[in-house]
């Protein structure tokens, strides 16, 4: 059954050849056997999640079950759900219950019916590409336990590829998605932003921000963000456009597909153990009938600079409700409100989250906004202009996902630029707002290796669509970590 992907997990539930309690419990066992080992989960409740199960088939009996209903999903824990303990990885949110449901939750659990398994590890607010730094320790990629899995989803990345569920959720600041799936060797999906509700979405930086779907394939994907995406009027950047079928175009030919292939991506800065894997799906995209067209992506080389500028500003002034007066973590002893706020914020937040929001407040304070934050908000635009002309040429972007494969946990924990490197070829759609994914292409050595592909604005079928079919012809995303079975 673990092996098995949702349409089968679907087809087994509706046959009653398993029941959701029986599925449920037997993730619930992987879980409690390999996550002591992987620290992919920060909170599990077996009860809580067996009670939906039980739930679920009873829809099922009724016949009320949509494609989803009874599944077992894991939840990122950024995302509040009400009764459960919602940390976003902070000691500053270490004894937060919520009281709510994000809508993504919402959607998934009480709408299509999934089952929660519990929240996974993450970087603390979703702030690292390593997912060391969070405050309940690191999460070790199951490829190679000494390695990080990359983040900040990189709890649900372990989880998915450790077969401790069959999809989670993920949020994607500049990469925090792709990356992680393609460290852990699983296919992840970055909406264009505003396609999936923020709502309840612990908020790192506002305009970047955007949750979706991991799973081991992008059919699986598909069917999990038709349950994700969706208009919401409690998120004022949520889009109202018409609902999608995202599964509609997955058997779509590949034929005459341009395939834009920028030259700022082909360079030097990456592994040729990586290149060379993507090199080769590029041959095979050219077997199915796509063929290759030259790009230039001019400013992307200013991606992190403006990132790591407009990020950190957002998450200065988001972070900010962190105070210990209404919720979270207070620091034990103080003596006015003054010292409060300072110790609280001293003792709740670990050291990226601090220097971030000192970045931050930096560069909006007075004399240096124009010279910094308003300066990246204009790189901003040139990036998303240069993406435009892109697409006048293709109809995807394709390129390495990461530039190197999952590095040793602690590698570059004292060098924060290095670490942020490794987003170089991610951060850029976070910038532009476009949809992104990563996809199993190969192995450098014994570890995985990312394929990204970017769309246009909304191009979310086109793309799950040109992974599929990559995936019909090539078995690097059935490839499963040894030692786990």
């Amino acid at each position: 059954m673990i092996e098995k992907s949702l349409k089968e997990l679907s087809q087994a539930l509706a046959a009653k050849k398993i029941s959701s309690v029986e599925l449920t419990q037997l993730y619930l066992d992987r879980i409690s056997r390999f996550n002591p080992q992987l620290n992919a989960f920060i909170t599990v409740n077996g009860d809580k999640s067996l009670a939906a199960a039980r739930a679920a088939d009873q829809r099922i009996a009724r016949g009320e079950a949509g494609p989803l209903t009874g599944i077992p999903v894991a939840q990122k824990d950024i995302f509040c759900a009400e009764g459960w303990l919602t940390t976003c990885g902070s000691k500053m949110l270490s004894n937060f219950v919520s009281p709510y449901d994000a809508t993504v939750i919402e959607r998934m659990e009480r709408g299509a019916g999934l089952v929660s398994l519990g929240k996974t590890n993450m970087d603390e607010f979703a702030m690292g590409s390593s997912n060391e730094t969070s405050f309940y320790g690191p999460v070790r990629n199951p490829w190679d336990p000494e390695r990080v899995p990359g983040g900040s989803s990189g709890g649900s990345a372990a989880a998915v590829a450790a077969r401790l569920a069959p999809v989670a959720s993920g949020t994607d600041t500049g990469g925090s998605i792709r990356q992680p799936a393609s460290l852990c060797n699983l296919t992840g999906l970055k909406p264009t932003y505003g396609v999936v509700s923020r709502y309840g979405m612990i908020a790192f930086a506002s305009s970047l921000d955007q949750a979706g779907p991991m799973a081991r394939s992008a059919e699986d994907c598909a069917l999990l963000l038709n349950t994700m995406a969706g208009f919401d009027e409690r998120d004022s950047t949520s889009l109202d456009r018409p609902s999608e079928d995202y599964t509609r175009d997955l058997e779509r030919p590949l034929e005459g597909l341009r395939i834009g292939l920028p030259k700022e991506f082909f360079g030097d800065g990456c592994d040729p153990e990586v290149m060379a894997a993507v090199r080769a799906a590029i041959a095979e995209y050219e077997k199915l009938g796509a063929r290759t067209v030259e790009v230039s992506l001019p400013n992307s080389h200013l991606s992190v600079a403006a990132y790591y500028v407009i990020a950190p500003a957002e998450a200065s002034s988001n972070l900010s409700r962190f105070d210990g007066v209404r919720y979270g973590y207070r620091a034990p002893e103080y003596t006015d409100l003054a010292d409060m706020y300072s110790k609280t914020r001293a003792q709740g937040f670990g050291a990226e989250v601090k220097r971030r929001i000192l970045i931050g407040a930096y560069v909006l304070s007075h004399g240096y906004y124009d010279a910094y934050y308003l300066q990246a908000q204009r790189i901003r635009r040139l990036i998303a202009d240069d993406f435009a002309a892109a697409f006048k040429e293709c109809d995807v972007i394709l390129g390495p996902t990461s530039p190197g494969t999952a590095f040793k946990l602690g590698e570059k924990a004292a060098d924060p630029v290095q670490m942020y490197l490794s987003d170089i070829y991610t951060i850029a759609v976070n910038l532009a707002g476009l949809p992104g994914m990563s996809l199993p292409c190969g192995f450098a050595g014994s570890l995985p290796v990312g394929l990204q592909l970017i769309g246009n604005y909304f191009a979310e079928a086109r793309l799950l669509n040109v992974a599929h079919r990559y995936q019909q012809a090539t078995d690097w995303h059935r490839r499963a970590p040894a030692g786990l079975e």
